[in-house]
């Protein structure tokens, strides 16, 4: 599909999250659709639900380096549940050599620049080299969690990637995503009941203080509006 095409579907028949990933199934070869999981809520819940309709769908992370242990903690928990085996996808190593060689260690707290150069490095590369295989990115993004992510449709075309972009879960509120995870005994991280709505890298994540939005404990030092590693990026 192009990103023309994209006006030829209903999505607005697509009314659950089952219904966009059935309609993704019954389009597309299953070994061109992937969906990447950063460990959190709303992407247990995705596995969940996938691996009742179509356990076949290849489950990727990234392993940046920099994940906490319960992170790790929560990879095995969900492999044993559901039966399968993440892809774990690393950045190069070189590349993060000469950058900690270059700009130290912590190089994401010097400004915003630097950061993103850990994020591109850590992150976007590895997903880069994923994305080329594949016609469907699944995630779960939703439309509440930061105003950089407001917008988002359930069915949309990447222009970052030049991919279709899949985001099930993109008009649920928080309060529904737990309801689905006590629901159905869904494993889920161990920082979420610490205080931490929203899991990144370990150094760029914080708990979160009653009443702040749930995208707070993100990059925390920087400005709202620059709050993403580049992975959903939008384009203007």
């Amino acid at each position: 599909m192009t990103k023309d095409k994209l006006n030829n579907i209903n999505i607005d028949a697509m009314d659950t999250p089952q219904s966009v990933l059935l309609w993704a199934v019954s389009n597309y070869d299953v070994n061109k659709i992937a969906f990447a999981s950063s460990l959190g809520a709303e992407d247990q819940v995705l596995t969940d639900i996938l691996s009742k309709i179509s356990p076949q769908i290849n489950i990727f992370t990234i392993d940046t380096g920099k994940l906490s242990p319960e992170s790790y903690d929560l990879i095995e928990k969900t492999e044993q549940k559901y039966g399968f085996k993440y892809e774990i996808l690393k950045p190069e190593e070189q590349a993060v050599g000469e950058i900690i060689k270059e700009h130290g260690e912590e190089l994401y707290y010097k400004n915003l620049e630097l950061r993103k150069l850990c994020c591109n490095v850590r992150k976007i590369q590895p997903l880069k080299i994923k994305l080329k295989t594949l016609k469907v990115w699944i995630c779960g993004l939703r439309a509440e969690q930061s105003l950089t992510r407001k917008d988002i449709k359930k069915v949309e075309w990447d222009e970052a990637f030049n991919i279709l972009k899949l985001n099930p879960l993109s008009a649920w509120t928080e309060e529904q995503v737990w309801e689905y995870i006590r629901a159905n005994n869904v494993p889920y991280h161990a920082l979420h009941d610490k205080g931490y709505p929203s899991i990144g890298c370990a150094p760029c994540t914080r708990a979160i203080e009653p009443g702040e939005d749930i995208r707070a404990g993100r990059w925390w030092w920087e400005n709202p509006i620059y709050k993403e590693c580049g992975l959903h990026k939008r384009k203007k």
